[in-house]
């Protein structure tokens, strides 16, 4: 990273001293301070002459070129701050250093001289270009406290790589940073999320050298497991932290976490087991982690096994999480009997229900089809107190659609905007699928349109039921006007999109298009699958058109990698898919 500013050629444009001072005066210091206001004052670099005059004067005054001792520095401050404004100014002013001042530099600065030039610049990208060049060209070795300072001063500006490159500086000079210094950095690092360097930091190092406080490693780990780097996180913890640092609950906490967000239980309580080895014991959050990680991965019965272990604990009881985590695995199974069973179990033991516990419940008996249990938890759900959201609505209007009532689906969604309550992605395609399946497409586009009023994001989802509607229906242009306005709410068309857009210009005999749609499909780097090629090549053989068809196998066995020793018969597409609404 060194930086070649600081050794071009002088541009002939260069300044030159101001008229009229003698060198009595020069020497007396009365024209270095003119010089100085003269040269600050314009915009322009300093001539190579003008630095070995003012090199010249620093070593009349001193009584030539000596090195200062920071003893000496204190006691001279006010001495030696005009030399410090001088180094600072030529920096900011000039872009070239004479060889005569690179010698005289070499004689006269020190590290505390060094450190006030720094600090005086007050611009730590020129600090760092400026500890560089006295590095490189003045075999400078600056203290500890320039270290410190650029590297505090550098995180401050987002420049972490930057300050990297300072921190290897400090440890090639022997500069060792201390302890909070070094935490600081990878604190930074780790905020800004700059994980390559903590993880290139932490390599410099062995466990005797450093140990650092849990707390920053927590916060490193928990980034990792946000940012689905579990796997990461697992290794850093076993090659790193169990080394240099003494792991508590939390930690085993967010690596539990990470573990059973990925669907890696059985690892995750590997971690559980073994916390007594590390003197940890698990709290209500670590029985929780499993038992949701447990019922996510369809194993309910197993986490409600937990649940009894936790009610025998002295310590900590279950909570309104412990139980509703277990009340959603059961809804996702569909066993809404055991599923209102726990809710029961809950209340008994005089915990109140959240409107997390009740809106997977009204979830969970509408996808049954049971609407008479949803809207009874409904009414609890405004008996304990809380008022129905997005959520609520969304899974009612679901229920009824699948029930078959659309209707009071729809009434709902008119209630939903009576109280000012916005729809959410969920509710619109919940509403356009339902409308799509009974081939009310007029009134499911009109859905649609009032997306252009929308402040949300639109996804595929919602709108690929009505494309295909319509091109089933044989208007295949007006799902092209679809796919455009698609395409304006900056929602990319994702592979069913384009497979119903093929199949269905196909079925009207525009094969020319349907080609097309398949190139821009590759253009834009949608991957077909083999649905959409094995459609398009068996459309393209009916309609005689052999050649175009060994084209897309071909392209479809090099590009794409999917193999085609004989001709397929095209899986029916499936498009009414079931839309997620509760957690």
């Amino acid at each position: 990273m060194m930086s070649e500013d600081f050794n071009q050629k002088p541009s002939l444009k260069s300044c030159y001293f101001q008229p009229g001072i003698n060198s009595a005066d020069f020497a007396n210091g009365v024209g270095l301070q003119m010089t100085l206001i003269f040269y600050i004052a314009r915009p322009l670099r300093v001539r190579a002459s003008t630095i070995a005059a003012i090199a010249n004067f620093h070593g009349l005054v001193h009584g030539g070129s000596r090195s200062f001792n920071e003893k000496e520095v204190i006691c001279r401050h006010c001495n030696d701050l005009w030399f410090v404004k001088v180094v600072c100014t030529l920096l900011v002013r000039s872009n070239y250093f004479s060889d005569t001042c690179v010698r005289y530099l070499s004689d006269n600065l020190n590290p505390l001289i060094s450190f006030e030039v720094i600090k005086r610049l007050n611009d730590p990208k020129l600090g760092l270009k400026f500890l560089e060049f006295s590095r490189l060209n003045l075999s400078l070795n600056h203290s500890v406290k320039t270290y410190n300072l650029l590297l505090r001063s550098l995180c401050e500006m987002g420049l972490h790589d930057s300050a990297k490159v300072v921190f290897d500086y400090a440890r090639r000079d022997g500069q060792m940073l201390d302890g909070p210094m070094i935490e600081f950095f990878i604190l930074s690092c780790i905020k800004a999320g700059k994980v390559d360097v903590v993880k290139k930091l932490l390599s410099q190092f062995q466990p005797e050298e450093i140990k650092m406080n849990t707390l920053m490693y927590n916060s490193l780990l928990n980034l990792l497991v946000k940012q689905n780097e579990v796997d990461e996180a697992v290794w850093m913890f076993k090659e790193h932290f169990r080394l240099l640092s003494q792991p508590d609950t939390w930690t085993f906490n967010i690596l539990i976490r990470g573990l059973c967000r990925i669907g890696e239980v059985t690892k995750a309580f590997e971690f559980f087991n073994d916390m007594g080895s590390f003197g940890c014991s698990p709290d209500i959050v670590t029985y929780n982690t499993l038992i949701n990680g447990l019922c996510r991965v369809n194993e309910v019965d197993r986490g409600r096994e937990l649940l009894k272990e936790v009610k025998f604990r002295s310590e900590f009881s279950p909570d309104v999480v412990t139980y509703t985590s277990i009340i959603c695995g059961y809804c996702k199974l569909g066993k809404m009997e055991e599923a209102a069973g726990m809710y029961d179990e809950m209340v008994r033991s005089g915990i109140t229900p959240s409107a997390v516990t009740f809106n997977v419940l009204i979830d969970g008996f509408g996808k049954v089809g049971n609407m008479v249990s949803a809207e009874s938890m409904h009414k609890r759900m405004l008996s304990f107190g809380y008022l129905p959201d997005v959520v609520t609505f969304s899974s009612l209007i679901d229920g009824y659609c699948r029930n078959g009532q659309l209707n009071q689906g729809l009434k709902l969604w008119d209630e939903m905007h009576g109280i000012d309550l916005s729809p959410n992605v969920y509710t619109f395609a919940i509403l356009i699928n339902a409308l799509c399946k009974e081939n009310r497409l007029n009134e499911a586009r009109l859905l649609l349109s009032q997306l252009k009023w929308s402040d949300l994001v639109p996804k595929p989802f919602m709108y690929n039921p009505v494309i295909d509607g319509f091109c089933k229906a044989g208007s295949v242009d007006e799902a092209n006007k679809i796919v455009a306005e698609m395409e304006e709410k900056r929602c990319k068309p994702d592979k069913v999109t384009f497979t119903i857009l093929i199949i269905g210009h196909c079925m009207k005999g525009r094969m020319m298009e349907a080609i097309s749609i398949f190139n821009k499909m590759l253009a834009i780097g949608c991957a077909p699958d083999n649905i959409t090629v094995n459609s398009l090549i068996s459309c393209l053989l009916k309609a005689g058109m052999p050649t175009e068809a060994f084209r897309i196998i071909h392209r479809a066995s090099e590009e794409l990698n999917l193999g085609y020793p004989s001709l397929k018969k095209a899986t029916p597409l499936r498009t009414n898919i079931d839309i997620p609404v509760a957690a």
